[in-house]
């Protein structure tokens, strides 16, 4: 490729010169720029002028194109197109919670109002009859908490149960120790113990007294369940009020059965100031749970075991105390697992905007005899529960399994299901006693 010289002007000879060579300089027209480099853009070069040779250099190489703005626009085409494929199903997923949070206000508005009135039409049963009283209440309290329980239900929220059955001991008076991740850990026992007997309508929830302000709030005041507010400064009262509450409610409302979260509270809350104390106390240092309380555990203990000891019944008046009671027999040790440790909380039980999830929970069962109850030695005692329920965990996270029990060889789990029909009927009747108040009123 040659230049046309200009007329009157010896053509300029052609040599290379490296980049960084100094400009060179004409007398008529003083310092003359260096060549302006390529710009490549896409698959084409664009021409530009070399000073030196006066024309344009056609650019007839082939190279390969620059990656970076071709990926970032595949990229963002891609995200493009995956984000009008997901429109579909987001705008359905928005459709369905807003269904799903209109049917548990209409079910709410319809059904605890049912409650209540009930209750108040019943009164005088109470007084002629208060065990006939507390069992038709505790049937109106489990059908209730089933209401919630289908909720995740048909969400697809499930639960698959490990360990020992709890179904053998579900006649007997028992105490359940529950590790505390999330909201959804009430709902997930609302719904693996709806198939338990009477346990659901014979059992009292220790719960957080936040929750007395819930809608679901005044139907736990009624049924007799303990809200307990956490805090040092409100530890010892709330220990006094506990045993005062047991010895008026457990026995004379025929309860057998006692929910108790004994971390008391969330993991997530929780985890970083027990860590900070056990590193202080040389405690087992713990990631999926944290060290127990024992205040509220050495109170039910002392008020429903303790006496039993002197022959007199725990918990309560004598007279009100069946001949066929035994007491407190069991320590049922509860831990909830959830799947890449996210838990469930409230309201996606509530919306369903989560994909189906099954929910694992692991049994053990403790005779009360071999339970302490000294303070020191209680407080060792859940320590060391506390301890399996990590290794639990951690083996549960590890291969999405709980390992086998002692003296099994393979671990045995088993799918908790509930009854289309069972729910059909209590939403049914629900919806028709609202009518019916309804009218009345």
């Amino acid at each position: 490729m040659t230049a046309t010289p200009r007329r009157g002007t010896p053509a300029p000879a052609l040599r290379s010169r490296p980049p960084s060579a100094p400009a060179e300089v004409s007398p008529a027209r003083g310092p003359r720029p260096p060549p302006r480099p390529f710009h490549i853009r896409g698959n084409r070069c664009r021409l530009h002028w070399l000073p030196a040779l006066r024309s344009p250099l056609l650019c007839s190489f082939h190279h390969p194109p620059l990656p970076c703005p071709l990926k970032d626009r595949t990229e963002s085409n891609v995200r493009m197109a995956m984000t009008l494929e997901e429109a579909p199903w987001l705008g359905w997923l928005l459709v369905k919670a807003l269904m799903r949070f209109a049917f548990m206000v209409v079910n709410n508005l319809v059904a605890i109002p049912s409650y209540i009135c009930y209750v108040i039409i019943l009164q005088p049963l109470r007084v002629l009859d208060s065990k006939r009283f507390w069992y038709i209440e505790g049937i109106m309290y489990k059908w209730l908490l089933g209401m919630v329980a289908s909720w995740g239900w048909y969400a697809g929220y499930t639960v698959m149960e490990w360990g020992e059955d709890i179904k053998a001991v579900s006649k007997d008076e028992a105490v359940m120790l529950v590790n505390h991740q999330a909201t959804g850990d009430v709902c997930t026992l609302m719904m693996c113990l709806q198939d338990k007997g009477l346990v659901v309508a014979q059992m009292m929830w220790l719960m957080d007294h936040i929750f007395k302000y819930t809608n679901f709030g005044i139907v736990s005041l009624v049924h007799g369940d303990f809200f307990i507010r956490q805090g040092r400064s409100y530890r010892d009262q709330q220990l006094l009020l506990l045993k005062k509450h047991l010895e008026n409610n457990y026995r004379s409302r025929d309860r057998k059965w006692i929910v108790l979260f004994p971390e008391g509270g969330f993991l997530r809350k929780r985890r970083e100031t027990s860590q900070a104390f056990a590193k202080k106390n040389n405690l087992p240092f713990l990631t999926n749970v944290t060290l127990p309380r024992s205040g509220a555990t050495k109170v039910i203990l002392n008020a429903l075991v303790a006496q039993q000891k002197n022959g007199s019944p725990a918990g309560g008046d004598a007279k009100e105390l069946d001949s066929k009671s035994k007491g407190l027999q069991w320590i049922i040790d509860t831990t909830i697992a959830y799947p890449k440790a996210e838990p469930i909380d409230i309201q996606t039980w509530i919306l369903g905007y989560r994909k189906p999830t099954v929910t694992h929970v692991h049994y053990r069962i403790f005779p009360i005899k071999d339970v302490p109850l000294e303070t020191d030695d209680l407080t060792t005692w859940l320590y060391q529960r506390f301890v399996e329920k990590e290794d639990l965990l951690s083996h549960f996270y590890e291969t999405g399994a709980f390992p086998p029990s002692k003296g099994h060889k393979e671990a045995v789990s088993r799918e908790m299901t509930l009854s289309n029909l069972w729910i059909f009927l209590i939403q049914s009747f629900a919806f028709l006693s609202g009518y019916m108040w309804l009218l009345f009123w």
